[in-house]
């Protein structure tokens, strides 16, 4: 005599994804908004003046900020110029490729400026740029 179980019907497994793919989408807003808030700017905020010709640089060492009232900082710190030489001097037998970036506002003499360029030269620097925004164009 032969016994059949049937109440017991087996069923196949089934993997539901939709609720994967919910997770993930989450996941990837996540890390998105996470990375976005972890750049790092390491300038003064200073109004920069407007060029046509300027660009956006890519690899960036060292700010340093010439303020509307002629303060100089070096990464957001403020420093005096003699100190900036010695810095830059260190870090230039450390790292010949060591690249400088100048953020003055428009405001600011021009002599002041030279005056922080030469002194940036005379440490040794040769990656020099100085920062601008660009010009919105009018049609």
């Amino acid at each position: 005599m032969k016994i059949r179980n049937l109440a017991r019907k087996k069923k196949k497994a089934r993997i539901e994804i939709i609720p994967m793919i919910d997770t993930m989408f989450f996941l990837l807003v996540f890390f998105m908004i996470a990375t976005l808030s972890m750049t790092v700017m390491r300038g003064m905020p200073v109004n920069l003046p407007k060029t046509e010709t300027g660009k956006k640089m890519e690899k960036e060492n060292h700010f340093l900020t010439v303020s509307s009232k002629g303060g100089i900082y070096l990464d957001k710190k403020k420093t005096p110029l003699d100190e900036v030489y010695h810095f830059l001097k260190e870090e230039i037998s450390s790292n010949p490729e060591t690249l400088v970036i100048i953020n003055a506002d428009a405001e600011v003499n021009h002599g002041r400026i030279m005056e922080v360029m030469d002194t940036v030269k005379l440490a040794g620097v040769t990656k020099l740029a100085i920062a601008t925004k660009p010009k919105e164009k009018s049609d």
